[in-house]
């Protein structure tokens, strides 16, 4: 089986208008952000998009690659590390935000606002990392 660009083209274009959509929330101030419920679950669920459509990324390359099956989320990021499909710092990025994935699906009602917007702010550019490192690595 070969890799799909396809489908990984797909989901980048998922991930670009995602990351178009939450920059508009990079000057928020936190209390700007908490007035509206509606922007806070916009902004919840464009993240969300955002890191299944990498797992969904890194999962087809593990499949086609035959590399090692993950045990969990954050794993699928681990295992593109060890392959050097992504760099170490990336990967461990990429692990968490993962982690973070997984709060936002289950336990959704701990999550504080501050940090959903500490996310917008800070590790947006990380998503656009992965994206540069799976075109290098897996595209070329």
């Amino acid at each position: 089986m070969e890799i799909n660009i396809k489908l990984i083209e797909g989901k980048m274009d998922i991930i670009e208008r995602n990351i178009k959509f939450l920059e508009q929330y990079k000057d928020f101030e936190i209390k700007e952000f908490e007035k509206s419920y509606k922007d806070i679950q916009a902004v919840k669920y464009s993240l969300l998009e955002i890191i299944e459509s990498c797992m969904d990324i890194a999962n087809h390359i593990i499949s086609v690659r035959g590399y090692r099956r993950p045990e969990t989320y954050s794993e699928i990021f681990q295992i593109l590390g060890e392959e050097k499909v992504l760099s170490p710092e990336l990967s461990e990025n990429m692990q968490n935000m993962a982690k973070f994935r997984n709060l936002l699906v289950h336990r959704y009602g701990e999550i504080e606002n501050r940090k959903v917007l500490e996310i917008v702010k800070k590790n947006l550019k990380e998503v656009k990392e992965f994206e540069k490192e799976i075109e290098k690595n897996i595209l070329k």
